[in-house]
């Protein structure tokens, strides 16, 4: 279990590494946006980090649920650790990185 926890952990920061000069990308407004290369970042990294993390959020959820119970707040323990990471992945538009809560900041 160690040498798999270790391979997961090199596994992350390495897809974690790539992507975020890909990610920066999205921030600039002065490049040109290309859906294909968002989509196939998209496919190819972050839906399966984003279900790993839903899976690895379900364990963690199953292992603090009794804690959470007890504490009065199982259900924003299952939002942050189960249903967030579920969402980002699965209800996501295929290409969109950004959040559709969050709003535009406006300048004054």
């Amino acid at each position: 279990i160690t040498s798999m926890f270790s391979l997961l952990t090199a596994a992350s920061l390495c897809v974690g590494c790539c992507i975020t000069p890909l990610l920066a990308k999205e921030t600039d407004p002065t490049m040109p946006k290309d859906p294909g290369l968002n989509a196939t970042v998209d496919v190819t990294m972050a839906r399966p980090v984003g279900a790993a993390a839903t899976v690895a959020g379900f364990a963690l959820f199953v292992v603090s649920s009794p804690f959470s119970l007890l504490g009065g707040n199982a259900g924003e323990s299952w939002d942050n650790l189960v249903a967030a990471p579920a969402s980002y992945t699965f209800k996501r538009p295929l290409g969109h990185f950004e959040d559709p809560s969050a709003k535009p900041a406006t300048d004054k």
